[in-house]
């Protein structure tokens, strides 16, 4: 979840945000694009599949809790480094009631390779100790109780409960969902509710979760930000965007 040329979002400042409704009747015109785009995302998506079946979310945690940590220090971060640091924190700080405790000085310098170290600090050791408070140090499940949790907003939350609780609430918009959302085609939005918004009217629910990740897995591999790799890409054909790179 590396910062790229698409533009990055106040996770705390969205998560309230509320999805609007379509504004009237499709005219059979609209309807026709909207039932072409609808078609040609669906061939998008199982053509990812086919490449990445088992795409998944690449930081590494055994519980909802670790992935919630992990999830906030990747903002900014590669899931690489992040997996290098949490070994250690983890190690040290296996669950909320033990980093709720911690020096905040001690998490700083495990975590001081992820960049933006002190804001982190306080992030995770502040989202411990609400846990701990409100919740008897177990990680909510719902997305109602994740958004009272400080730091946890809309995309963090969609992590949570997409990859930790098997849940289907939302797609997590991430630098590569965004840029691969525009590059081919599913969306103009640039925000990331509005992406988000667009492509939960594209895709059934129940591949919310598994659209991130090919989206992302696609987007480390292939469809990188300055160099695509078109001439490799399963879905170079249905993508508007390919002839600019070629």
């Amino acid at each position: 979840m590396t910062a790229g040329t698409y533009p990055t979002w106040n996770d705390e400042t969205h998560c309230s945000r509320r999805f609007a409704p379509s504004s009237g009747p499709t005219r059979p015109r609209a309807r026709n694009a909207v039932d072409e785009l609808t078609s040609r995302a669906r061939t998008l998506y199982r053509r990812l599949l086919k490449q990445y079946p088992d795409a998944t979310c690449e930081l590494d945690y055994e519980t909802p809790f670790q992935l919630a940590v992990a999830t906030v220090l990747s903002a900014q971060c590669t899931d690489k480094r992040v997996n290098m640091v949490t070994p250690v924190l983890f190690a040290r700080y296996p669950d909320a009631e033990a980093l709720a405790d911690a020096l905040i000085g001690d998490v700083e310098e495990i975590i001081k390779s992820t960049g933006f170290f002190r804001n982190k600090a306080k992030s995770i050791t502040g989202l411990a100790m609400a846990v701990v408070a409100r919740h008897e140090g177990t990680l909510p499940s719902t997305m109602a109780e994740l958004f009272e949790l400080p730091g946890v907003g809309r995309k963090t939350a969609n992590v949570i409960l997409g990859n930790a609780f098997s849940t289907n609430e939302g797609v997590v918009v991430d630098t590569h969902v965004g840029r691969l959302s525009n590059r081919l085609g599913l969306t103009k939005q640039t925000d990331p509710v509005k992406v988000e918004q667009a492509l939960i009217a594209l895709f059934p629910r129940e591949h919310w979760t598994m659209l991130a990740h090919l989206l992302i897995w696609h987007g480390r591999r292939t469809c990188a930000a300055r160099k695509p790799k078109c001439a490799e890409c399963v879905v170079a054909d249905l993508c508007p965007s390919a002839v600019e790179f070629r």
